[in-house]
């Protein structure tokens, strides 16, 4: 019978990796430092970095991220043109009087500015908070899984089709909401199942194409496309809301994700045997770097000793507490410069966006930054949890300082851009972990802890929407108030129990017979 054409490459990759193993004469010959992870004897030179085709896929991934999260992002800021309006507002806050007139900012003249086609809705803060959650519902469906299938049929299939359906649906979110609110809740819901397939399928990728000591700087070049794709989402779609409507927000990133899905399926490869053009020097340097991590041969997953590892679960824990942190960032953001300043949706994004900008270039210097003291002896495990503290607690600290300081443009400004330009430090810490103690499994892993992660995003928009509803006047200090006990607890966690190396059950195990 004849092999397709994914199981020959699939063979080939097999052949090529059990080869480079019986390759290697000093495999078992000392353990050399764990946290090295890679005998350097067996790795060839190293090839220009930023010229090759694997930081040339993290480029295309950082794009696909870019589209992701305007799509997923989009309807934060549009959300405050959607249901601004002077009725609204009066029955938004039942104790408008108790507070200054300013506080809910010039709902009255925010309408005006807005196109009259715009339909305008009476959404409560609870129902916004349920609105922001409910992609995460599907997120959280497919997350894990994700990973699990993108490592058995391939990232480039998967995370293409998700994006090709998550941008139809983005297209067609405008129309939901006019439907009814049962509809939005459900598109959003059936999108979060595309997302989540892009958001944990796209780590598998980097099983087959990330040298140890390249992994900080290619994962985080893919994942700051999150960042710039927020900040991209929040400035244009103030701008397109204010000039066009508020439907053209999802109209336009719907369409330009649908065009980049073809480019995604031309351009990437699951792995370096696969792919056309890649350098022989580089493919042989990817696959020898790699000899030692990824099994010629699948391997069932040890699900008993995953619940027993302390690592894996601080990895889960952490990963809950920062993205709670990031969805407060990422979804409140423009309401709490609206609640707080009497500007038009137009001002509000470019306020809402700065930070966002800020942290995509953060992100990426942090990568580069962890690789460099990888370099100088620095412990993996050190550099990991040096970076997800300052991805963690400075940022949490200075949102919990935020309401109880005089509000003005320039404090809020810049606590909100600290904040948010710390935050995707972690991308070099706890969010990468995974390919550290079980580089086989790492894709399966990476949905466990982002699913963990979501359920995160699903609860802070629900609770935080809940804590506005029931207290105007301190709803803001309590929501961050929550944050940072929430973000101290995982962050705690992770440093008592993190750990970079290998863990046993996560080691290729061979058979032996008496």
């Amino acid at each position: 019978m004849a092999l397709g054409t994914s199981q020959v490459k699939n063979v080939r990759w097999k052949n090529t990796m059990a080869t480079m193993t019986e390759l290697s004469p000093t495999e078992r010959k000392s353990k050399f430092s764990q946290d090295k992870q890679v005998d350097e004897n067996l790795v060839p030179k190293k090839v220009l970095s930023f010229c090759s085709t694997r930081y040339g896929l993290a480029f295309i991934t950082h794009l696909c991220n870019v589209m992701l999260m305007a799509q997923y992002v989009a309807i934060n800021i549009t959300m405050v043109a959607m249901v601004n309006g002077t009725h609204h507002q009066s029955r938004l806050n039942g104790s408008t009087e108790t507070l200054p007139t300013e506080s809910f900012g010039g709902s009255n003249d925010v309408p005006k500015s807005l196109p009259a086609e715009a339909p305008v809705y009476d959404w409560s803060p609870q129902i916004q908070g349920i609105i922001f959650g409910s992609v995460n519902y599907g997120m959280m469906l497919t997350v894990v899984p994700s990973g699990y299938l993108a490592g058995r049929i391939g990232t480039k299939r998967l995370v293409g089709v998700s994006l090709v359906g998550s941008s139809l649906l983005a297209i067609f979110t405008p129309l939901a909401a006019d439907l009814g609110l049962a509809f939005l809740i459900a598109t959003r819901i059936v999108q979060g199942l595309m997302q989540g397939s892009i958001f944990g399928g796209q780590y598998a990728l980097w099983e087959r194409w990330s040298p140890p000591h390249e992994r900080s700087q290619l994962c985080t070049i893919a994942l700051s496309g999150m960042m710039l794709g927020t900040f991209a989402i929040i400035l244009l779609g103030g701008i397109i809301s204010q000039t066009l409507g508020w439907p053209f927000v999802f109209y336009i990133f719907g369409g330009i994700g649908c065009v980049y899905a073809l480019l995604w399926f031309v351009l990437v490869y699951d792995d370096p045997l696969a792919h056309p053009w890649v350098n022989v020097t580089e493919r042989e340097y990817i696959i020898a770097s790699l000899a030692h991590q990824v099994s010629p041969r699948k391997q069932p997953l040890p699900i008993k000793a995953m619940l027993r590892s302390l690592p894996l679960w601080s990895i889960c824990l952490c990963s809950f507490s920062h993205q709670w942190l990031v969805t407060i960032l990422i979804v409140y953001m423009p309401t709490y410069i609206s609640s707080v300043f009497n500007i038009n949706v137009r001002d509000n994004g470019l306020l809402s966006a700065l930070p966002f900008v800020i942290s995509w270039v953060t992100g990426i210097l942090a990568g580069q930054l962890a690789d460099f003291l990888l370099t100088k002896n620095f412990r993996l495990v050190t550099v990991r949890k040096i970076a997800t503290f300052l991805g963690n607690f400075p940022s949490t600290a200075l949102l919990l300082a935020l309401p109880h300081l005089t509000p003005s443009y320039v404090t809020t400004v810049i606590l909100l851009t600290v904040s948010c330009g710390l935050s995707p430090i972690c991308q070099s810490g706890v969010y990468i972990n995974p390919l550290d103690i079980a580089p086989r499994h790492s894709s399966f892993l990476m949905g466990v802890s982002r699913g963990f992660g979501l359920t995160a995003a699903i609860l802070a928009p629900t609770v935080s929407g809940f804590l506005l509803s029931q207290d105007p006047e301190f709803g803001w200090r309590n929501v961050y108030l929550l944050l940072f006990a929430i973000n101290l607890s995982g962050l705690s966690f992770y440093l008592v129990f993190g750990d970079a190396i290998i863990q046993d059950w996560a080691k290729e195990r061979k058979l032996t017979r008496l």
